[in-house]
């Protein structure tokens, strides 16, 4: 009887373990975990104990909002100092799986067991038996887990064995990994995409791709930052999505998006950094980050210093067409100081296994002061009539404030989750400038009193972005993705011209120059997808609805502009057929709108360049382009890729610059040329890109890229119907070679052939939201021009995973990078020629330290993880 009770007891016990064992209270819990695993993880061929190795035990638990026993992780600990770990409070029926893993040491898993089964004889004496086995069982030795190293663990110092490619191919997009790029170090996102295949870099920082400006997204959501505010240290990959699904904001006219990705922890524990530079001109960089990731909490802090300074000469010969034939030669020393400071903090709190909380803050600021030193002649019938001496002084701060609030709920079928964010950017800025012109006689007299001008101006913006995405994987075969956005943009700008009065010994403000305007912007939209399986074919069809206004006025003067853009429908559709295995054929299709700006509406004079004013067209209409692409995706030997792309774009009402003659508003006896904005008739821009990234000799990471085009601009009467069509190409090259003794070395080059001109800024500096893609242009293209960058790395292991690296590296190594171009109208034909900054060479100084462990206390769905920016899924999908 009393064997009866003993069993009875134990039995009620043990089975409400084996049920429920993360069920119920607290206390529950500890009586009914009773089993505890011990023992040690090893080397195999020293047999020294393996510090931080990550044992984790998987097995059958109950889930309690399913109410189903469902495979997850039972424990996760820490391997002790001399290789000591142990597992307690664990359910002691059934199997498990231990799976061990170390840095610098290939994945161990075993299956383990406490051995004990209620199975067979019924009898009573044979259950009290199996009891008192499984008593004497729940303490159990698992011995020496030996673990094998890879081949890069040396003199006992583990290394982390894998590297990631600079080129990856992601599902809609291309992803470059450029958080050990070498020539960029120390500098801004400008000189990192300097080395990403398919965009082009002028030389004034403007990126574009495929021949046109992409939208700009940091960890997947748009910025109010440029790429020369972004410090390169801070970036880890970058993402480009040629043509992007109805899950992205219509806005752009087709442009594509360019997503920086920032570095953030991922590792269990605590790492960081250090980092300090200079360059041969004398600006230094320094910046640190550090980062804490341990059970629910995730917390990283970043932040850098940098400074610029910046060389230009300028050459511009411009021949005006009139009755009197008129040259005017001008040249252009320019100098730019400055500096800017970053600082980024993020949090993320993981309040359960399904439901995650993130916080974001970042903060930019910067100052640069500019001087220009312009000399121009005015040549009239082959002589000298005068010339003039113009010497600029300007300065420009900004100051911009992020603020992200994120949640996330994981369903319990993998892949279901639903998201909620909040992100608010504030930024304000000054540009003041100082403009001294005086002009002379051939004979040097003085041709009147100088001119001196003062601008002043201020702005402010207040960007919120409101949205949400929910993600449903329907069946094995199918799934469903829908999402809502607001969009919400405020703009202030003030403008002050004053001109220097020598009779009253002071400067005058001029009330017909000066501008004060506002304007707001909002865009509401909604999208769905649903994606799709059948055979070898796989579906993605996806339709976006925006509405949208915008309100702007300019104060103090009777000028205010409203638009209202009723509900437009934008489909998307891409097709993927996978030809055999690591082999697939994708054709996609989209419709995208680009809306015209507040600066390019607005029928205001900008005077801050004399010799080119800018003015408005409030008759502008919004441009709607067709984006189609033909991939061939291919993995082949050594896990190299080969990608090729045949894309089109069909673009109705271009918005395009052009320039006109009209009396200048100064003067009205003199004549001057007015750069304004008009719609096209259509564009056409169609070519083929290959990409091929090749691993050599397992030391050699090449990248080869190939763009060939074609662009075609046909002009509107406004443009007295001018059309500019050219093919051409450009080409990058990319090394990165391993050498002995933890060498790197990085060798890359790119080449553009002669081409029309780069779509136009959309604006007066401000872009992005409305307009916020590039315009075309009718009139002019660039001369052909080249450039090498160069640079050399060591590491040094100091211990455990802590490095040590050293670089050196310069751009444009041969003193190629000119930037030649032609331009023409139907009053004057001109070319500028223009060299900045070559042959900078540059010393990086970077140091990693930490305990960590990549593989500790992962989500059920490592994908899902709070905070992730992959912005196909999660966190930082869709609906941008």
């Amino acid at each position: 009887m009393k064997n009866s009770l003993l069993i009875g007891f134990i039995l009620t016990a043990f089975s409400a373990m084996a049920q429920y064992p993360q069920g119920g209270g607290q206390g529950a819990r500890k009586g009914m975990n009773a089993g505890h695993f011990y023992g040690k993880i090893v080397d195999s061929k020293t047999n020294k104990g393996i510090e931080l190795a990550s044992v984790q035990l998987i097995g059958q638990k109950f889930d309690s909002v399913t109410k189903k026993m469902e495979t997850g992780i039972i424990a996760t600990v820490l391997s002790r100092s001399n290789g000591d770990f142990s597992l307690e409070n664990i359910p002691v029926f059934g199997d498990f799986n231990m799976n061990v893993s170390a840095i610098g040491y290939a994945d161990n898993s075993t299956k383990v067991s406490f051995g004990v089964s209620m199975k067979g004889n019924k009898s009573e004496s044979n259950q009290a038996s199996q009891m008192m086995q499984m008593m004497s069982n729940i303490d159990k030795d698992l011995g020496n887990i030996k673990m094998e190293p890879t081949e890069n663990t040396l003199a006992g110092v583990t290394i982390q064995t894998a590297a990631k490619p600079f080129f990856e191919m992601g599902v809609d997009r291309k992803v470059f990994n450029v958080d050990k790029n070498i020539v960029s170090q120390g500098q801004t996102a400008t000189e990192v995409m300097r080395q990403i295949p398919t965009l082009n870099v002028d030389i004034d920082g403007k990126v574009t791709m495929r021949n046109a400006t992409p939208q700009l997204f940091i960890d997947g959501r748009p910025t109010t930052l440029t790429y020369d505010q972004i410090p390169a240290d801070l970036i880890d990959k970058v993402e480009l999505i040629t043509n992007p699904s109805a899950k992205f904001d219509a806005s752009g006219g087709g442009a594509g998006i360019l997503n920086i990705v920032l570095k953030k922890n991922i590792k269990t524990g605590y790492n960081g950094g250090v980092r300090a530079g200079i360059d041969s001109k004398g600006s230094v960089t320094m910046g640190g980050d550090l980062s804490y990731r341990q059970n629910k909490i995730n917390v990283s802090l970043s932040a850098g210093y940098n400074q610029r300074k910046s060389n230009s000469n300028s050459i511009t010969d411009r021949n005006n067409i009139s009755d009197t034939p008129m040259n005017i030669y001008s040249t252009d020393d320019g100098t730019s100081k400055g500096h800017f400071a970053y600082v980024r903090a993020s949090l993320d709190y993981l309040i359960d296994i399904r439901n995650t909380l993130s916080f974001s803050y970042s903060k930019a600021q910067g100052k640069f002061n500019s001087l220009d030193d312009q000399v121009i002649d005015s040549i009239v019938n082959n002589n000298l009539a005068s010339y003039s001496s113009r010497l600029s002084n300007s300065e420009f701060t900004f100051n911009s404030n992020r603020y992200g609030l994120s949640f996330k709920h994981l369903f319990t079928k993998a892949g279901h989750d639903i998201t909620a964010d909040i992100n608010y950017n504030a930024s304000t800025n000054t540009n003041n400038g100082n403009y001294i012109t005086n002009t002379y006689y051939p004979d040097s007299n003085p041709k009147g009193l100088p001119v001196k001008q003062l601008s002043e101006g201020n702005g402010t913006t207040d960007y919120l972005v409101i949205q949400s995405d929910y993600e449903n994987p329907i069946t094995e075969n199918t799934k469903f993705e829908a999402g809502v956005r607001a969009a919400i943009r405020n703009n202030d700008n003030l403008s002050m011209q004053s001109f220097y009065n020598d009779s009253a010994g002071k400067y005058l403000p001029v009330p017909a120059l000066n501008s004060n305007y506002k304007f707001k912007d909002e865009v509401f939209a909604a999208y769905s997808t649903y994606s799709f399986k059948l055979d070898k074919f796989r579906f993605q069809l996806g339709l976006r609805a925006e509405s949208s206004n915008y309100n702007g006025t300019l104060l103090g003067k009777d000028s205010s502009f409203k638009v209202d853009f009723p509900i437009s429908l934008f489909p998307s559709a891409f097709i993927t057929y996978q030809a055999a295995d690591k082999q697939d054929i994708q054709l996609n299709y989209s419709r995208k709108i680009n809306r015209p700006n507040f600066f390019q509406l607005l029928p205001f004079i900008d005077y801050s360049d004399p010799q080119n004013l800018s003015v408005g067209n409030a008759g502008l209409k919004p441009e709607f382009t067709d984006l189609g692409e033909l991939s061939y995706n291919i993995t082949y030997n050594n896990n190299s890729n080969f990608l090729a792309t045949i894309y089109g774009r069909h673009t109705t009402n271009l918005i395009t610059s052009f320039q006109y003659v009209g009396p200048s508003p100064l003067n009205p006896e003199d004549t001057v040329v007015f750069n304004t904005y008009a719609n096209a008739n259509n564009s056409w821009s169609y070519g083929l890109e290959l990409t091929n990234r090749i691993n050599l000799f397992k030391i050699w990471d090449l990248t080869l890229n190939v763009n060939l085009y074609n662009s075609v601009i046909n002009g509107g009467s406004s443009q007295q119907n001018m059309s500019n069509q050219r093919v051409s190409w450009f080409g990058k090259w990319n090394n990165n070679i391993k050498l002995p003794k933890k060498f790197t070395i990085q060798f890359s080059g790119n080449y553009q052939a002669k081409t029309i001109l780069p779509p136009d800024n959309g604006g007066r500096g401000h872009g992005g939201f409305f307009g916020s893609s590039g315009l075309g242009t009718t009139q002019g293209y660039i001369f052909p021009n080249y450039s090498f960058d160069l640079g050399l790395k060591k590491d040094w292991a100091i211990k455990g995973t802590n490095t040590l690296s050293l670089s050196l590296s310069m751009n444009d190594i041969f003193k190629t990078a000119v930037n030649k171009v032609y331009s023409e109208s139907p009053y004057f034909t001109q070319i500028s020629t223009r060299y900045r900054d070559p042959q900078v060479l540059r010393l990086n100084l970077s140091y990693r330290f930490g305990k960590i462990d990549a593989n500790l206390f992962k989500r059920r769905n490592t994908k899902d993880q709070g905070g992730d920016t992959d912005m196909s899924g999660g966190m930082g999908g869709g609906n941008k």
